[in-house]
């Protein structure tokens, strides 16, 4: 079972990308959501450069107590304080594979409220 749900989520992921691409201007917002953690980086595909990141295991976020959603929330207005900062506003959401729910759709949320559009 555990095998064909990562085949599954493999073949998710690359139907997006094939769609889905980052520039400078508007990179690419690619979550990783693994059980206990969850991960956001800009990624500039045209350049192959990583251009900002957050995650959960950031001291300010791993301090935080509360559940898995609410830590996501954290990350979602740490990668949008980010961006600002290095004048990026546009972006194009990446959910690599993962549902658009629960941890996945918190983070997405809060990096629209924190300015990001997409």
């Amino acid at each position: 079972m555990a095998h064909d749900k990562k085949i599954r989520r493999q073949k998710i992921k690359e139907s997006i990308r094939s769609r889905v691409s980052g520039t400078a201007d508007m990179p690419r917002l690619s979550v990783f959501r693994s059980n206990k953690q969850i991960s956001v980086q800009l990624i500039d595909d045209v350049a192959g450069v990583t251009l900002a990141s957050a995650t959960s295991l950031e001291k300010s976020i791993a301090e935080f107590k509360g559940n898995k959603t609410q830590k996501a929330d954290k990350v979602g207005e740490l990668i949008a304080k980010v961006a600002i900062e290095k004048n990026i506003n546009s972006v194009v959401f990446d959910r690599n594979g993962f549902l658009y729910h629960g941890r996945v759709k918190t983070l997405a949320e809060a990096a629209r409220k924190g300015g990001l559009k997409f």
